[in-house]
């Protein structure tokens, strides 16, 4: 049976029916195409700078469909950045960054904007809007993206509301009234209001207490695997990585050291992996695992 793709941003154009491919005469075009029915992400050899200082060095990643990756990285190598030009707002120097295909960064107005609906981002502090409630929150992406009726936009909103784990009395309060763990679940609806293709996640567990960051761990997996959603998610949580994350690629000063399955990461004879995982003990999953087995 042949791999199903999602449609490109031409299929989209043409108005192509997800799962066909159109021809076409421009080769790197089809090798774009090609590429992405293996990779959502496709990072090719990039190099970023901010005030002439270089953050990333000739990096090169891809993230497959359906997978979830991992970024860990000393402090000041690049995670967030790193994320931040996935989104397009960090242009590399040199080399490319594709999407569904598309390098970003040369792609048009148009294609930008249908790149944008298919990614959904959540944020290190949420980045929740402190005058609307959880419910107009979670409806922005709705209205700036797409076309759909208020009261379609109401109902998805509901929709993601529940998938998110929130009470729905919690809807109508504003973000200074829920606790963290309501927060970051508020800000995760918003992130898949528009059911997007991509998720990019920047520390989702960061300033929780271990349980809350368990069921967010838990919450974020149950989501992404269930929506058939591909995941690039910024951490320094070993929990989240042994529990979420399909391969983990550490960033040491702009380069990636090791690209592995978690497990494999335990591993590497890298200094700074050996390093940083003796350093964060997977203390809490062995407790949770313990209590599920009966044990105390």
């Amino acid at each position: 049976m042949a791999t199903p793709s999602f449609p490109s941003i031409e299929d989209v154009h043409k108005g192509t029916p997800q799962g066909a491919v159109s021809a076409g005469n421009d080769a790197s075009r089809d090798d774009a195409k090609s590429d992405y029915r293996q990779h959502v992400v496709s990072i090719s050899t990039i190099t970023t700078a901010i005030g002439g200082q270089i953050i990333h060095r000739d990096l090169s990643l891809s993230i497959s469909r359906g997978e979830i990756l991992g970024i860990i990285g000393n402090s000041g190598s690049g995670k967030s950045l790193l994320l931040r030009a996935v989104m397009g707002l960090l242009e590399p120097v040199n080399g490319t960054i594709r999407l569904f295909g598309e390098d970003i960064y040369a792609a048009r107005h148009e294609d930008r904007t249908l790149i944008n609906r298919r990614c959904g981002v959540l944020f290190q502090a949420n980045a929740l809007f402190s005058s609307l409630t959880v419910v107009e929150n979670v409806a922005v992406p709705l209205r700036m993206l797409t076309n759909i009726s208020e009261l379609t936009i109401s109902e998805l909103v509901r929709l993601k509301i529940l998938l998110s784990g929130l009470p729905l009395d919690a809807s109508e309060k504003y973000p200074d009234e829920l606790s963290g763990g309501m927060q970051k679940r508020a800000a995760l609806a918003r992130a898949i209001a528009v059911d997007p293709d991509l998720l990019l996640l920047d520390e989702p567990t960061t300033g929780l207490d271990p349980l809350m960051a368990e069921q967010i761990d838990d919450l974020i997996n149950t989501i992404v695997r269930t929506m058939g959603m591909t995941a690039m998610l910024v951490t320094h949580d070993v929990d989240t990585l042994f529990t979420v994350c399909d391969r983990v690629a550490a960033l040491v000063d702009g380069s990636i050291v090791a690209l592995s399955p978690p497990r494999e990461l335990e591993r590497s004879d890298h200094p700074w992996v050996r390093q940083y995982l003796r350093a964060h003990p997977r203390k809490y999953i062995s407790m949770t695992d313990s209590i599920r087995k009966g044990r105390t």
